[in-house]
């Protein structure tokens, strides 16, 4: 009778142990755990060769008209020269030229957000949403510091999806024209991609 106690007792101690090795996370080694691992680069389309691709097209900020495409949600805080606080969501047309009526290549969506209290300075957070050619459905990301009043500003690419996955570069935005009374602006953009 004893031995029988004795085997299930050790039986469920075993057991047991098993449980709680098998279940405890190890410390020394991170490949154990489950939500990372390494992959093969083939796996997901870079093996390729990179490429440096540079694309160039006009962004039209329009603020006035029945169908702007730029609308301010959050307004600027009070007696601020630099506009500070404001914030416009996008939905910028991207033309081949600096003409509205040149033919589409895409949208810049996203948001700006006047983040300057000494300079018209935006913080620029978009997609570039191609829908042109081989380019159709893929979008390049750009985040980063827009001093305005500067003739070329430069703002990082910091990645994208479809064509353009694991994509880093810069984008160059020179303002090609602007209507100071509606706020209306055409912006010349160089931007400069590595990517797959």
């Amino acid at each position: 009778m004893h031995s029988q106690h004795f085997l299930t007792f050790f039986f469920f101690l075993l057991l047991s142990i098993t449980t709680l090795t098998s279940s405890t996370p190890s410390s020394q080694n991170d490949d154990t755990f489950d939500f990372a691992r390494p992959i093969d680069r083939k796996l997901l389309g870079i093996n390729k060769k990179e490429k440096l691709s540079h694309f160039k097209f006009y962004w039209h900020d329009i603020l006035s008209g029945k169908n702007p495409s730029s609308v301010m949600v959050v307004p600027p805080t009070l007696n601020s020269s630099t506009a500070f606080g404001l914030v416009n969501m996008i939905d910028n047309p991207l033309t081949l030229g600096p003409e509205l009526s040149s033919k589409l290549v895409g949208k810049a969506q996203g948001f700006y957000a006047s983040a300057s209290q000494v300079e018209l300075g935006f913080l620029m957070a978009m997609n570039l949403a191609f829908i042109e050619g081989k380019y159709n459905g893929s979008t390049i990301t750009i985040l980063g510091k827009n001093p305005a009043m500067n003739n070329v500003r430069e703002m990082p690419v910091v990645g994208g999806s479809g064509l353009f996955r694991f994509a880093r570069g810069y984008a160059q935005a020179h303002t090609h024209w602007i209507d100071l009374k509606s706020g209306d602006a055409v912006v010349e953009y160089n931007v400069y991609v590595f990517h797959y």
